[in-house]
Formats: C-alpha cells, sequence, structure tokens
C-alpha cells in the first residue's frame, strides 16, 4: 500500500494488488470495515459523502475503484470484467486490508458485484447494501420484459466493439454531463464533480475498462447466473425516480432475498447517494451497526 496523501478531504488514497491486479482506493476512519462499490460511470468519488458519515460513526470505511476505472490498474479483455472475477477482487480486498469479513455497499454495477460477493464469499461479506441496484435474478427476469429492457436498450450499444468509446467520448465526455446533471436532483452533481468523473474516464483505458462490465455480462453470462441465495443481512436503498430501473424491481428483489429491508427514496433518483446524502447516510449507519 502506498500514496498516503488526502484525497478530495474526505480520506486516504492508497493501493493494494489483490488477484493480480492492483486497486486504488480512498479510506477513512477506524472501526468495523465497510467498503463502498461505485457503478458505471463513476469512481471512488461516487462516496464522497458517505465516506467522512462513516467514519464519523466509528467505521472504517473504503471506497474503492474497481478494476478499470480511475487509477486501479485496467487489464485487457471482456474476460477480466466477468462479475465473478470482480467480486473475488472485493473478497480478497476484504482480506488483503486485514479483516476475515467487512460490510460491503455496492451501488449500480458496484451493487450488482456486492450481491455476487456476498452469495459466492459469504465468509467474507458480513452483510450488504444495495443501493439502486436489483438482485441479479430479478434484473434478468426484468429484462425479458419490455418496460426494463427499453430502459436498458444502451447496454445492447455497449456490446459493440470501438464505437461505443467513441460516442462516449464525443464531445468532451458530454453523455457524462447529461446524466450527472440532468438525470439527477438540481444540484446534486456541482460543475466540478462532473469534471473529475470526465477525467477519471479519461484515463488510458478506463472507457473500455468500465463498457467491459456490461460486453462480460452479456457475453459470459454474469452476474444473472449466481445462484446461490444471500442469506446475509441486507438492505436496498431504491431511488424511486431512477430513469434507467423500473420501480418494481426493489419488490423483485426482495422475492430473491429472505431478510431483505427495503427503503425507497421518493424524491430520489438513480443517483442517489448525491440526491439525499444525509437520508442514506442515516439509513447506512443504522443498517451497519
Amino acid at each position: 500500500m502506498s500514496d498516503a496523501a488526502p484525497d478530495a478531504g474526505v480520506g486516504t488514497s492508497a493501493y493494494v494488488t489483490v488477484n493480480g491486479v492492483r486497486l486504488h482506493y480512498v479510506e477513512a476512519g477506524e472501526g468495523p470495515l465497510v467498503v463502498l462499490l461505485h457503478g458505471f460511470p463513476q469512481f471512488w468519488y461516487a462516496w464522497r459523502h458517505q465516506l467522512p458519515a462513516l467514519a464519523a460513526a466509528g467505521f472504517r470505511a473504503v471506497a474503492v475503484d474497481l478494476r478499470g476505472y480511475n487509477l486501479s490498474d485496467k487489464p485487457a479483455g471482456v474476460a477480466a470484467y466477468d462479475a465473478g472475477v470482480v467480486a473475488a477482487d472485493v473478497a480478497a480486498l476484504i482480506a488483503a486490508l486485514g479483516e476475515p469479513d467487512a460490510a460491503v455497499v455496492g451501488h449500480d454495477w458496484g451493487g450488482m458485484i456486492a450481491w455476487r460477493a456476498a452469495s459466492a464469499h459469504p465468509e467474507r461479506v458480513s452483510r450488504i447494501v444495495a443501493i439502486n441496484a436489483p438482485h441479479p435474478r430479478a434484473f434478468a427476469r426484468a429484462l425479458r420484459r419490455g418496460r426494463q429492457l427499453l430502459r436498458s436498450w444502451y447496454v445492447l450499444l455497449f456490446q459493440f466493439p470501438v464505437l461505443p468509446e467513441r460516442l462516449l467520448a464525443a464531445r468532451n465526455f458530454a453523455f457524462v454531463t447529461v446524466a450527472l446533471r440532468s438525470h439527477a436532483r438540481r444540484d446534486s452533481f456541482s460543475r466540478e464533480d462532473v469534471a473529475r468523473h470526465k477525467d477519471a474516464l479519461r484515463r488510458p483505458g478506463a472507457l473500455t475498462g468500465a463498457l467491459n462490465y456490461y460486453r462480460a455480462a452479456l457475453r459470459r453470462g454474469d452476474p444473472s447466473r449466481a445462484r446461490a441465495r444471500v442469506t446475509q443481512p441486507a438492505l436496498l436503498i431504491w431511488g424511486d425516480r431512477d430513469r434507467y430501473l423500473i420501480p418494481e424491481l426493489a419488490a423483485e428483489s426482495a422475492r430473491e432475498v429472505p431478510e431483505l429491508r427495503v427503503e425507497h427514496l421518493p424524491e430520489a433518483t438513480h443517483w442517489v447517494m448525491a440526491d439525499a446524502p444525509a437520508r442514506v447516510n442515516e439509513l447506512l449507519i443504522d443498517f451497519l451497526r
């Protein structure tokens, strides 16, 4: 581990190598370990509001750049982004941080990886929080229906080589501005926030690494093929104004998890942690204690 400089005033930046991949993370606080996993097209900074709050509440909060993103390694090839491979990164990270297990919190793609880690590595995941990330089997069922398939049209676009990278990088990564400034609540993301997201995607290989999660999901059958049930305590936080996921997915996820607690945030969009940081922090701390 190295690079002990503070990052954005919310934690300390460091690195660890697991499964042959060097991962970057930002850490804050001391106490029980909580691992935070971002989604697309974000990076550790998605948790900028949660890191200090969790640290103040007595947790050791670690927000990771998943493989392919920002400062973490970006291995070549779609197979390197199989959900099972990335879930193994999470399990190995927990061990590398010197803990037998940890709570795992994930948003969007990070939530899908959290579900997979909880089922595939139950000895490492003590509890799980998914934020606007349905259980993989619930999502697989929903994709067979027209409404969710229409909302997920971009997943099919992302399967093409090269073209998606060119489209998403066009006009100074304009899609990031649209996603974060137009599809979130007003003022949830500042211009500086948007610029940081764009800078993370500009790193060599980062955009392809991010898109390879979607490519692996369809080509390799992940993450929807995970068969083991999640038996750990589980919380699903759901922003009801999500433009990308149909609202029924929250209830569908409850069918897959015996003891799933679902908390709806009626005014939040897909970008829940930025839209309603105080409420998300309150829910996280209450559930994790």
